[in-house]
């Protein structure tokens, strides 16, 4: 018997109703400014039709809102942890999704350990003085360069990437007092290289955990449920 496949579900089958949505507001107010050009009284039809383009503006801008721009707090960031950059212990970049602060692991970890170096605390510090101050959601990214875990304590290094991310997420939440449920939980293990693993030097730089703080206020997006604490990918 031969069976028939069935056809696969629409991701998302209602997403038309939002442009449809838009398109019926859009029409309202054509329908409303032709009709304030159209009367005797034009001043208070033109005061209406004024009403209501304000209104759609502002649903306009609402609606495409986001969290202020990251880049004051990268300029910010930038200098707190100059000292700390200079040396190599921190990167800082702007991406789509939101700043992004690496930390390298072989000032902040020891090899294939998840035990934070206290000396590096005092930066850690200035990081979440920064993230205090935004109502951003965070997430926490371990990584860890191909090579293989040795020890006991990891089967792998997906357990260890991920350790890593809950020992930063501790460390925020006990010593500096910023409430875990800002945090997403992820361990990448291997698989998000930025550096090549065929040197030293290009597995020094993938094994990181990354702090990223993202594009959206967890207050007012219920995407921020798509991050659950304490997840491993």
């Amino acid at each position: 018997m031969i069976r028939r496949r069935r056809p696969a579900a629409s991701a998302n089958r209602d997403r038309w109703l939002i442009s449809y949505a838009d398109f019926i507001t859009l029409l309202l107010a054509l329908f409303v400014v032709l009709f304030a050009s159209s009367r005797p009284d034009k001043t208070r039809a033109r005061e209406v039709a004024n009403a209501v383009t304000a209104a759609l503006h502002q649903h306009t801008s609402t609606g495409a809102e986001t969290q202020p721009p990251l880049k004051t707090s990268l300029d910010d960031l930038s200098r707190r942890l100059a000292p700390e950059i200079q040396a190599g212990k921190v990167a800082v970049h702007l991406e789509s999704r939101g700043l992004v602060i690496s930390l390298r692991e072989a000032a902040y970890f020891p090899s294939g350990g998840d035990e934070i170096a206290s000396s590096e605390y005092p930066g850690l510090v200035r990081i979440a003085d920064a993230i205090r101050g935004l109502p951003n959601a965070i997430a926490l990214e371990g990584h860890t360069d191909a090579s293989p875990v040795h020890g006991p304590r990891f089967r792998n290094n997906w357990a260890l990437s991920a350790s890593r991310s809950i020992a930063v997420l501790m460390l925020f939440e006990d010593q500096f007092g910023i409430a875990a449920d800002r945090f997403a939980v992820t361990g990448y293990g291997e698989t998000r290289p930025v550096d090549s693993n065929d040197s030293p030097e290009g597995r020094a730089h993938n094994r990181r955990v990354d702090i990223v703080i993202l594009n959206y206020n967890p207050a007012s997006d219920h995407t921020a449920s798509s991050l659950p604490l304490g997840s491993v990918k």
